[in-house]
């Protein structure tokens, strides 16, 4: 049973970063995309970024471009969303989202089949 599990999420001052993890545990071919979205509270769901497969291809929210970066460790199934320069509006639950056999990476949330629980971050301004 595939399974994803976010860390890395916490309580930062605007203009701080943070590191998240999402660890995929369940299936061991690596091929497969992962997006990372945010919901801020009273929202809903937003895209944020996503990575192909083979870490080739990556996208982001225009919101998030040159501030966060999305990479992965395939050997460690780990894909990462690093984000730097962190604004009060960025304040949110992120989830990493998966989707085995593809090639692309969608910003679509109802594109992906797996998502984990989500990890809580809160920027202070």
């Amino acid at each position: 049973q595939v399974q994803l599990v976010e860390s890395g999420g916490g309580q930062v001052q605007a203009g701080g970063s943070l590191r998240l993890s999402c660890v995929a545990s369940g299936r061991t071919d690596s091929s497969y995309a992962v997006g990372w979205f945010r919901q801020p509270p009273g929202t809903e769901r937003e895209f944020v970024a996503s990575v192909t497969g083979n870490g080739g291809s990556t996208y982001y929210a225009d919101s998030v471009k040159g501030r966060f970066t999305i990479s992965r460790e395939n050997a460690k199934n780990t894909v990462y969303l690093q984000m730097n320069n962190l604004r009060f509006e960025d304040t949110g639950v992120y989830y990493c989202a998966a989707k085995w056999g593809v090639v692309a990476a969608y910003r679509t949330r109802t594109w992906y089949d797996y998502w984990g629980q989500g990890t809580q971050v809160t920027v202070s301004s």
